[in-house]
């Protein structure tokens, strides 16, 4: 599922991460890796502020709709 639709206070592991380029290279500069954990503080219009290595960071809807993401309590599932 995408980061976008992910509810909020539940913890997800990043499976993918789209894009190209320098979009990509940004993503992963704010702590968004694969493998690593994420979880939705809260959602607004403007976009939504998450916790990611320990650090809470506001992204937009078109940047969380990029990361891929699944509950961290399936992820050795996929």
């Amino acid at each position: 599922m995408l980061l976008l639709l992910a509810d909020e206070g539940k913890v997800y592991t990043i499976k993918k991460i789209s894009g190209k380029g320098d979009s990509h290279k940004f993503i992963e500069s704010l702590g968004f890796v694969c493998d690593g954990d994420v979880t939705v503080v809260s959602k607004s219009e403007s976009g939504l502020i998450v916790n990611v290595k320990d650090s809470r960071v506001a992204i937009s809807h078109e940047m969380a709709g990029k990361i891929t993401v699944v509950p961290k309590d399936v992820r050795h599932l996929n």
